[in-house]
């Protein structure tokens, strides 16, 4: 094994960082080198992504990389999933929208007079979400307008680069990929009146999907290649979940909760539909068979209406400390209940849902806190059971990568309550998966090299805590 540096580009809902990879014989390794906001923006005609300022800090972080890093070898570019953003002449025609925006319910409709939800599952695998990419691309008024329409980290590489590709992982999350084939369904396509500008050519992790452009590149401090890696964060995060058994499952979590299995081949039945499982790409085409479970995003939107109130900041340590020591609440509430799905007064609207079943709210902070905390983790242990029926395994641990393997309290909740060992770790996972990709197209883990050889090496250089369950 030789080894090097290169650079991640991870962006998730709520912020975006640019780390360094430093890979060798017995390294693994990531360092900061920056970190800045990002979140929806409330703009006339609906939620959108402030974009023009995300690249620009992904630009200037790129450049941090390469003064603190001159040899840094490559960028790797991930994010969320199903957002995109419309091109025309080299450039946006509009800030991207965010996919919480309410447009999308018009968007469920329309598809599902044309294709029937079922035929729909046979076709692309996906559960049911309001905001997958093609519900958004039938409401899309500017669609037939752009040259081209690219996924967020498909985006940032067109723009670094100026090359319009579609990573496989992050497009098999827009429901315009075929299930079995992993290409283009051009026929669902146009029965829905989506053109052939919203499918660009597909590349695959490791792949090299260009060079930054000269002006780029100025600013950046060298004309690095982009390396296409399991752009869909997910993705990378499960290429460096440690999986330590055939039957594990691994729940990637942050402000959302992905929960499943992987497998070599995808599973479209009835069962499946009707559960809300998805099938969607993994690197080195793998499935990664899930359900979306709303995750901290519950906890963080309730800190920052409290942080409203009281205009000041919250300790989420502490709170989390004293959520430990009060009593588990007796009752919970559905993590993934529709009304909790946009931005707005979090704790309201849990409130609301507690009356409307005759449930008591707390009343201390703690205790609201606790409640959401074990009410994610019912909603985690429920998918893990219904993971293991729908593929016939007997799930012997659980996996938790990414910032929700930092929160005790949840790990243990999720332990206890699927009756599962918990391995927390890594924390940083998504990242993690990005320079793995990355490192391995360099060659770096030597030839042909699997995605166990890759989890070995993070397995090697991060031990996880271990939850055992308490019941």
């Amino acid at each position: 094994m030789t080894g090097g540096v290169v650079a991640a580009v991870d962006l998730g809902a709520t912020s975006g960082r640019v780390m360094v990879g430093h890979v060798g014989p017995g390294l693994l390794a990531l360092e900061s080198v920056a970190r800045f906001p990002n979140g929806p923006v409330a703009a006339p005609g609906g939620w959108r992504w402030g974009f023009s300022t995300l690249l620009e800090n992904v630009v200037d972080g790129l450049a941090a990389a390469v003064r603190t890093h001159p040899d840094v070898a490559s960028i790797g570019i991930d994010s969320w999933a199903v957002d995109y953003g419309l091109v025309r002449s080299g450039a946006l025609l509009a800030e991207p929208f965010h996919y919480r925006d309410e447009r999308t319910a018009r968007g469920v409709a329309s598809v599902h007079r044309s294709v029937p939800f079922a035929e729909l599952y046979r076709r692309n695998g996906l559960q049911h979400l309001p905001f997958n990419t093609l519900y958004q691309y039938v409401v899309e008024e500017r669609l037939h307008e752009a040259e081209a329409s690219l996924l967020i980290p498909d985006l940032v590489a067109y723009l670094l680069t100026g090359a319009a590709v579609a990573e496989r992982t992050n497009a098999s999350t827009t429901g315009l990929l075929d299930v079995r084939t992993g290409g283009w369904d051009r026929g669902l396509a146009a029965r829905l009146g989506i053109p052939a500008t919203a499918m660009p050519p597909l590349v695959d992790a490791g792949d090299t999907v260009g060079t930054l452009r000269t002006g780029i590149a100025d600013r950046v401090g060298a004309p690095l290649p982009v390396i296409a890696v399991g752009s869909h964060d997910t993705a990378s995060a499960v290429v460096a979940a440690p999986l330590s058994s055939p039957n594990a499952a691994y729940i990637s979590c942050g402000t959302w909760g992905l929960v499943g299995v992987e497998l070599d081949a995808p599973v479209v039945s009835d069962a499946a539909r009707e559960a809300n499982f998805t099938n969607e790409g993994g690197v080195d085409g793998r499935i990664r068979f899930l359900h979306n479970v709303t995750g901290l995003w519950l906890l963080s939107e309730t800190i920052r209406a409290w942080e409203v109130d009281d205009a000041a900041p919250i300790d989420l340590p502490a709170l989390l400390d004293a959520a430990s020591r009060v009593d588990p609440p007796r009752a919970i509430f559905a993590a993934n209940d529709p009304s909790l799905a946009s931005p707005g007064d979090m704790p309201a609207r849990i409130s609301a849902l507690l009356r409307e079943a005759g449930d008591a709210v707390p009343d201390t902070r703690p205790a609201f806190a606790r409640l959401i905390v074990e009410s994610i983790a019912a909603a985690f242990a429920e998918a893990v059971r219904t993971a293991g029926d729908l593929t016939d395994r007997r799930i012997d641990v659980i996996h938790i990568v990414g910032g929700g393997a930092l929160n005790s309290l949840l790990c243990q909740a999720t332990a206890d309550r699927s009756g599962v060992p918990v391995l927390a770790g890594p924390v940083e996972a998504t990242a993690l998966g990005n320079v793995l990709v990355q490192a391995r197209a360099h060659g770096w883990f030597g030839p042909d090299a699997s995605l166990e050889t890759l989890r070995a090496a993070v397995a090697t250089s991060f031990t996880p805590r271990r939850f055992d369950p308490r019941n």
